[in-house]
């Protein structure tokens, strides 16, 4: 038996003391256990005759929840294979497939509970009775009219009747019975409307993937942005349904399972289950009992759907597969739904759909090793047109707010062609940092090494990796001084949007606006609808049905996330938001803000879509730098090694550079301030960065010759001599 328990290990128990000689609990049912002083929900896993445990030592299981086991066969040999593969205790990773009402004894089987009059209600309702109790009337004549009616329906046709239910039950003139729902017979799946023409490519990558059906196969559907994989999937999920089988559906994002989900809708006449972590525990538990009844024909969801309980699984569609989403860094047990799909499908037998306009590297891989099928789209469906590409150099235009003056311009124009805006900025919140202007202090995270986001409407500092949150103050906590948000969110953008364009209708799209049920669906209908015209947005915007309209997009590169472990999802997220604008036969315009630290070069990838590279000159340098022996004397500044920034300068830079050191800072004790100030300028490009020396409380800025160095004190107090005000304004 699994229990949710950190421990590696699985536990026996007896049977029931009152089973006597009755059945055994099944495979997968939850039974009920005593577990030291508490009582814990476990998962049978095996049968066995004899246990290593000592006879005295076993005990019996308190309670059996479930009839028919809640995972079956192919469940359990996927969980275990997780468990393993991932190193997690096999307890966990079982409970954790489960919805949260399940974990606690909560019923597998749905219990609807019914409403019905008696004969002495029907006596009395007959006699006009209760005389002086309208709602109680009202209600024992709908029960007398209706013979019987669940609770649902009473909510919604009469509101509040509970109390005058209780005083109807009081007197016996109606009763209440919870009626166990059992599996429903699945509908025949039909075919709503017929889908648009077919490419011969996406004609061709159906019959590929057709020609699969009933055994294993990894299929990668490599298209552009607006090449019809939707409709590559529907294609193979109307064939699955016509053979009388079932479709799993993993989609990275929620803001992408309304759009699918309404695709889905259209086409087909077949009941749907959706899971994702927006839903409340109810609405997961009801999705999960469709999927589990195998009342849904088609089951839909986010990576945990991944878990869900497919009977007579015919397809598995991974869509956006390279997304990180895919993979679970929070929480106990961290694994990766895209590889998780790959090996349920190939348990079950059935192929796997991998769809993707920028593959990632470990799928790429696998099609060069001959394990995956590539299947390329390569041209647009519809006759859309490629966007129009345009880098915007922050140096030679005003900014306000991160938005600069053509952008603005082109908005307008834009608006006035009765279009839509998509502003990507992948920053949630108002600001990135606090900063205090006169002692440099920066509101940093007590609980991680990361520094807090301004979100300046709720009045707080939110740490976005650890979750901490703290009130946002009106004043430095060390010098007393006034503070300021430094750089720009998806709040302040949407700001800014509104003072530049007062009459128009801003939808944001974000973690923080989208939080309660509907809000999501309310925000994607007001864009569908054309009621909103300006969407600010931090995950590169989902696919939207009014594409045709939301052609103009703006984005800011430099504020992809450098990390070599980030870059390859980054880029390829910048890379399909400029795609997004190429969906219709209406061409869209994508107007990239480049700052001067980086120089993007946009073009064609090659297959008809779009590419932005990232071409920096320092960038050979800078990796030849990273590769070159420390020098000597430079072994104890790893501090100050880790602190540089990836670039790399000519001779006459650094030498310029260095000769504006000032003194105060590099003749200090041994000279550490000097070879980090070496070590940064030889290192350095046309990027200001802040080093943090070693043991001193000080940070140099240094600039590119061009501009001015300034030193920023963090605590005067603490530096000996301290800094010179004169010095330090001077430079």
């Amino acid at each position: 038996m699994a229990l949710d328990t950190p421990l590696r290990r699985l536990f026996d128990y007896l049977p029931p003391a009152e089973a006597g000689a009755g059945p055994l609990p099944a495979i997968g049912a939850r039974v009920r256990v005593p577990f030291g002083r508490q009582r814990l929900i476990g998962l049978v896993l095996a049968a066995a005759d004899t246990s290593e445990v000592p006879q005295e030592r076993l005990k019996p299981i308190l309670e059996v929840l479930d009839a028919r086991p809640v995972l079956d066969s192919a469940a359990i040999e996927l969980l275990t294979w997780a468990a393993q593969y991932y190193h997690h205790p096999i307890g966990e990773v079982l409970t954790g497939a489960l919805p949260r009402p399940l974990r606690f004894g909560a019923g597998a089987v749905e219990v609807e509970e019914r409403w019905l009059a008696t004969d002495a209600g029907a006596r009395a309702g007959a006699d006009g009775e209760p005389r002086r109790a309208p709602k109680q009337r009202l209600l024992l004549t709908f029960l007398i009219e209706n013979g019987s009616a669940p609770a649902g329906i009473l909510d919604e046709r009469l509101g509040s009747w509970r109390e005058a239910a209780r005083a109807l039950l009081a007197r016996g003139l109606i009763a209440s019975a919870a009626i166990r729902i059992e599996t429903l017979p699945s509908p025949e799946a039909r075919l709503r409307a017929a889908g648009p023409v077919l490419l011969p490519e996406q004609s061709a990558a159906i019959e590929a993937v057709a020609s699969g059906f009933g055994r294993f196969g990894a299929y990668v559907l490599h298209g552009i942005t607006g090449s019809g994989k939707t409709e590559v999937y529907l294609r193979l999920i109307e064939r699955v349904l016509a053979q009388g089988r079932r479709a799993l559906v993993l989609v990275p994002e929620i803001g992408l399972t309304p759009q699918l989900l309404g695709r889905f809708r259209e086409r087909f006449d077949a009941p749907l289950a959706v899971l994702h972590s927006a839903l409340s525990d109810s609405e997961r538990l009801g999705g999960w009992r469709e999927a589990w009844n195998g009342r849904a024909r088609i089951v839909l969801g986010t990576r945990s759907v991944v878990f869900a309980p497919v009977p007579d699984l015919g397809l598995v569609v991974v869509d956006e597969e390279h997304d990180a989403s895919y993979k679970q860094h929070e929480g106990g047990f961290h694994y990766s739904a895209r590889d998780l799909a790959v090996v349920r499908a190939r348990h079950a037998g059935v192929p796997v759909v991998l769809g993707s306009a920028t593959p990632s590297l470990e799928t790429l891989h696998n099609v060069a090793a001959g394990r995956y099928v590539r299947l390329t789209l390569p041209r647009r469906a519809a006759e859309a047109q490629p966007p129009r590409l345009a880098l915007l150099d922050l140096r030679a235009s005003a900014v306000r707010s991160g938005i600069a003056t053509p952008a603005v311009l082109a908005i307008e124009r834009h608006l006035g062609d009765d279009g839509q805006v998509l502003v990507f900025l992948n920053r949630r919140g108002y600001a990135p940092t606090l900063l205090c202007t006169a002692c440099g202090w920066i509101a940093p995270c007590r609980d991680c090494d990361a520094r807090l986001t301004v979100h300046l409407a709720a009045g707080r500092l939110r740490c976005h990796h650890c979750g901490a949150d703290v009130p946002l103050p009106a004043r430095c906590p060390q010098c007393g001084f006034a503070v300021k948000p430094v750089g720009q969110g998806t709040e302040r953008i949407e700001e800014t949007l509104a003072a530049l364009f007062p009459g128009v209708r801003i939808a944001r799209l974000d973690r923080d606006v989208v939080r309660r049920r509907g809000e999501l669906e309310d925000v994607m209908r007001r864009m569908s609808s054309g009621e909103a015209r300006i969407r600010p947005d931090h995950r590169a915007g989902g696919r939207t049905r009014r594409a045709r309209r939301e052609a103009r997009r703006g984005a800011d590169p430099d504020r992809i996330p450098r990390a070599s472990a980030a870059t390859e999802p980054a880029r390829g997220r910048l890379r399909r938001l400029c795609a997004r604008g190429a969906r219709g036969a209406r061409a869209g315009r994508v107007a990239s803000l480049q700052p001067p630290s980086r120089r993007a070069r946009l073009g064609d990838d090659g297959a008809g879509g779009s590419r932005l590279s990232h071409r920096c000159p320092l960038d050979r340098a800078a990796h030849a730098a990273r590769r070159a022996p420390p020098r000597a004397g430079a072994g104890r500044d790893g501090q100050a090694r880790r602190a540089l920034p990836r670039a790399a300068a000519d001779r006459e830079r650094r030498a310029r550079a260095l000769a504006r050191v000032p003194r105060c800072l590099a003749a200090r004790g041994r000279g550490a301030p000097e070879r980090a100030a070496r070590a940064l300028v030889a290192r350095c490009g046309s990027d200001r960065a802040v080093l943090k020396v070693p043991k001193r409380r000080c940070a140099v800025a240094l600039g590119n010759g061009v501009r001015p160095w300034r030193i920023l004190c963090w605590r005067p107090v603490a530096c000996r001599p301290p800094c010179n005000p004169a010095v330090r304004d001077s430079h």
